[in-house]
């Protein structure tokens, strides 16, 4: 615990997979609502999860009994003003933000196009230079007031001629008072962040897999076959190019590069991570985080859906085939394996790593062996007894000793980090497929129609 404790908060098209969540209609509601607050429990009705033991779990994953007591210490909550890349800061590290309960709903707005049976919301929210940056399922950049959720511009960047609800992927990242913008059309852009009004363009053809991070004039994107492209953020010139293996098949996600210094470390489809130089591209190191021998098409898909976090020179991946890694980003040797499969971005604070898993099951990790402290089942089914109806959980994110997830079918968890115990939950008007993002001391959430909410 913290010296200060705060009390407590597939849809398939072609090769893409992606869960369908609920397609509920929602406008823009403004207003101050108190809703049940994610940092207690005041709330009657307890969303369905608790610790388990292993033979309850019926899983693999067990929890390590040398390490089931140890105590977990974290460091204090901070409060961060932004989060300007998709993984809130370039190296995807943000240890553990503040935003103190009771939340309150302080504005609810309509944030453009949600997912269809097409066009699909992939792309983490930003938020600097006191707005909200997004890119809605049909490729228009948009802007909101980060305090009052005001819309304040929006630029269509669809291609003259294609359809609106083709360009699957692509999202946004700030840096030097510009937003920059891939898409699933195969283009990248630099937007002023006061105005929309675009910069430069670039047409690469190969539509970009999703969202960019922009860092030290650069800004690092990957194609859907799995090209890093690395863009001058003045003037848009392709100053690189690394091409990975070609892999036909992916999982629709929200994955992004980490950058740290002089090296950013990529994520490919095929299972492939890559250490390259930001400089020019060139190889530093590279590792395969493939698992075989799993029995189901779906489990054998290698790709790193989740983001990869640098932190203290230790790299932490997982793909979702089932192998999770600690790697030397000097050296790019392992320091330990684990067979975890999962989609979404490890959360790294103090010593240790949280994460949920493809079967739901959020973890906490020791940083240094992988060993597993604590194991927590969310809800996995509508309907438990038939084991149909799947819920997808995404997050966590460590808000005020809390982990925070969203869910598909459109409930927010609270979790304990210090020993996996629910906390509570909050109804969210629609289901949601990306973790929250958090900026001074507010916790923002799109849900997969575009309602776009904060709460304080």
């Amino acid at each position: 615990m913290t010296t200060d404790f705060m009390p407590a908060a597939m849809r398939k098209s072609g090769t893409l997979l992606r869960v369908a969540a609920l397609a509920l209609a929602f406008g823009a509601v403004a207003g101050c609502d108190t809703v049940s607050d994610l940092f207690t429990s005041d709330d009657k009705t307890v969303l369905p999860g608790k610790r388990l033991s292993v033979m309850e779990l019926g899983s693999a994953l067990e929890v390590d009994p040398d390490v089931a007591e140890d105590l977990i210490i974290l460091p204090k909550p901070y409060a961060n003003e932004s989060w300007p890349q998709p993984g809130g800061t370039p190296d995807n590290a943000n240890y553990h933000l503040a935003a103190p309960g009771p939340l309150n709903r302080l504005w609810s707005v309509s944030a453009g196009a949600g997912s269809a049976r097409v066009a699909q919301l992939t792309a983490s929210p930003i938020i600097a230079d006191g707005k909200i940056f997004l890119l809605d399922a049909r490729s228009t950049a948009r802007a909101f007031d980060k305090t009052t959720g005001k819309s304040l511009w929006a630029t269509d960047l669809v291609p003259e001629g294609e359809d609106d609800d083709e360009g699957r992927g692509g999202g946004v990242a700030f840096d030097n008072g510009r937003i920059f913008v891939v898409t699933g059309f195969g283009t990248a852009h630099a937007l002023d962040a006061g105005s929309g009004a675009v910069a430069w363009t670039q047409t690469l053809g190969e539509p970009f897999r999703a969202a960019p991070t922009a860092n030290g004039g650069r800004v690092f994107a990957v194609t859907a076959d799995n090209q890093t492209i690395a863009f001058a953020q003045e003037t848009g010139e392709v100053l690189w190019r690394h091409r990975g293996i070609v892999e036909s098949a992916g999982v629709l996600s929200s994955t992004s590069p980490a950058v740290s210094g002089s090296v950013v470390v990529v994520p490919y489809s095929s299972g492939e991570l890559v250490a390259l130089r930001v400089a020019n591209g060139t190889a530093v190191w590279s590792d395969s985080l493939t698992r075989t021998g799993n029995l189901t098409s779906l489990s054998e898909l290698n790709d790193i859906a989740g983001r990869p976090v640098i932190d203290r020179d230790r790299v932490f991946a997982i793909s979702h085939s089932g192998r999770m890694v600690s790697i030397d980003l000097r050296t790019g040797e392992r320091a330990w394996t684990r067979d975890i499969g999962g989609v979404q971005t490890p959360w790294v604070a103090g010593d240790y790593l949280f994460l949920i898993t493809n079967d739901q099951e959020l973890l906490a990790l020791s940083r240094r062996d992988g060993r597993i402290r604590w194991i927590t089942r969310m809800p996995r089914w509508k309907k438990p007894g038939s084991k149909s109806g799947p819920i997808i959980w995404s997050g966590p994110v460590l808000v005020s000793d809390r982990l925070l997830l969203v869910s598909s079918t459109g409930d927010a968890a609270s979790v304990s980090p210090y020993t996996g115990e629910v906390l509570g939950r909050i109804d969210l008007p629609d289901g949601a497929l990306i973790a929250p993002v958090v900026a001074d001391e507010t916790v923002y959430v799109l849900t997969d129609d575009a309602a776009l909410l904060a709460l304080k």
